[in-house]
């Protein structure tokens, strides 16, 4: 899907989200999907938003075929909107850690495990705090879990309220961060 110049042509934008939309949450895209985006692409422009960073949307959406993820979309957003692509390159973005400073990042992070090292859960797998570049991903049980064991915890949450507890905690003693 090479790209077209956006112009009297493509006057739509269609974004998709990633995961549980062109493809299952963390899978790979299916030929299909990727026919219907190609033949798309010919009427509108199309884009891709996810909460991952770009090298783990391209292993979702380069799972099938050679061509760059951002080369098979007008436009793409990663990390939530905060890493955008147009035609293949890269937009202006914005920096978690440039927005709190470095030593206030860590601060945060120091507390983030302090306090999930403390939390009582089912399971723990690894990889509990990943940085991106706008911002950071905090998995109680580790990123490192299997999509089995994420649903398994998503069950257990709801019963026990751990994260809502734990933003309430964050928003409190990180007030001047501006978390969100």
């Amino acid at each position: 899907m090479a790209p077209e110049p956006l112009g009297q042509t493509k006057k739509k934008l269609v974004l998709f989200d990633v995961d549980d939309t062109l493809t299952p949450a963390r899978g790979p895209v299916s030929p299909e999907i990727l026919e219907l985006l190609k033949e798309l692409r010919k009427k509108v422009a199309i884009g891709f938003v996810g909460g991952s960073d770009l090298r783990k949307i391209s292993e979702q959406l380069e799972a099938i075929g050679d061509q760059k993820v951002v080369d098979m979309f007008d436009y793409g957003f990663a990390e939530n909107g905060l890493t955008g692509y147009k035609l293949g390159q890269v937009l202006q973005s914005q920096s978690f850690i440039k927005h709190v400073g470095e030593k206030e990042y860590k601060t945060l992070v120091n507390f983030i495990l302090h306090y999930l090292a403390d939390m009582e859960v089912p399971i723990k797998r690894g990889t509990f705090v990943e940085f991106r570049n706008g911002m950071i991903n905090v998995s109680p049980i580790g990123r490192n879990a299997t999509a089995q064991e994420r649903n398994e915890f998503e069950l257990y949450d709801k019963e026990h309220g751990l994260r809502a507890q734990f933003v309430k905690v964050l928003k409190e003693k990180f007030a001047e961060y501006d978390l969100t």
